[in-house]
C-alpha cells in the first residue's frame, strides 16, 4: 500500500509539473514582443517591433562613427559627413508599420521643439521596405517636415551597425556621429527630447 501511494504521489507530482510548464510555455508564446509570435502573426507583416526599451551608451563605450548617406525621398543627396558636430536623430520607419504611424506625431513635435529652441540637432528618417513615392506620400499626409532617406535596398540601414533590428528604431548620434542612445520601438516626445538634451550637455 505504501509503495502504491508513492507511485500515486509521483504521478501527481509529474502532472503538476506538466501543468506549470504548460502555463509557462503559454505565457512565453503569448508575449506580443517575442520574435516567434510576431513571425506567426500575419498582421505584423514579418517585421520585429521593439518594446520601447531605451539604451544609453556612456561616451567611453561608444563605437565607431556612423557614416550615413543616401537620397532623400524627394530625390536630394544627403550625407551625415556634412553635419559634423551636430547631434543627429535617426528614425527607422515604414508607412506599413503600425507603431511607426503611432509615433509619427511625437517625432514631428520633438523636431519642431528643437528647431524652435535653436538647438544644434538634425533629424533624418530611414524609410524601410517601400518605394520612395509611398514613403513621401505618407510624410506629406502626416505633415512631417524633416527629411527621410529612401530604402535603396537597405543600404543606408546597414550603416547603423546592427542597432536598428526593430521597426521603428530611433537612434541619437552624438557630435562625433557615434551612437549615444537607442529606442527600440515607438518613442514619445518627452523621452526623445530628454535623450537629445543628455547628449547635448554631456562632456566629451
Amino acid at each position: 500500500m505504501h509503495h502504491l501511494d508513492r507511485r500515486t504521489a509521483l504521478r501527481w507530482g509529474a502532472a503538476a509539473l506538466a501543468a506549470v510548464l504548460a502555463t509557462l510555455t503559454a505565457a512565453c508564446s503569448s508575449d506580443p514582443n517575442s520574435v516567434a509570435d510576431q513571425a506567426r502573426s500575419g498582421d505584423r507583416k514579418g517585421y520585429v517591433a521593439g518594446d520601447g526599451s531605451i539604451e544609453q551608451l556612456p561616451v567611453a563605450d561608444r563605437g565607431q562613427p556612423v557614416t550615413l548617406e543616401g537620397t532623400t525621398l524627394d530625390g536630394k543627396p544627403w550625407s551625415s559627413a556634412q553635419r559634423a558636430g551636430t547631434v543627429l536623430v535617426v528614425n527607422v520607419w515604414g508607412s506599413w508599420c503600425p507603431p511607426c504611424i503611432e509615433e509619427t506625431p511625437a517625432l514631428q513635435k520633438a523636431w519642431e521643439t528643437v528647431q524652435a529652441k535653436g538647438k544644434k540637432v538634425e533629424f533624418i528618417g530611414l524609410d524601410k521596405l517601400e518605394g520612395p513615392e509611398t514613403g513621401l506620400a505618407f510624410l506629406k499626409a502626416n505633415k512631417v517636415t524633416f527629411p527621410s532617406l529612401a530604402y535603396d535596398g537597405g543600404v543606408p540601414i546597414l550603416a547603423l551597425q546592427g542597432k536598428a533590428s526593430a521597426t521603428p528604431t530611433t537612434l541619437v548620434l552624438d557630435g562625433q556621429a557615434r551612437i549615444a542612445a537607442r529606442v527600440s520601438g515607438p518613442v514619445d516626445t518627452t523621452t526623445l527630447l530628454g535623450l537629445i538634451d543628455d547628449v547635448l550637455t554631456e562632456k566629451a
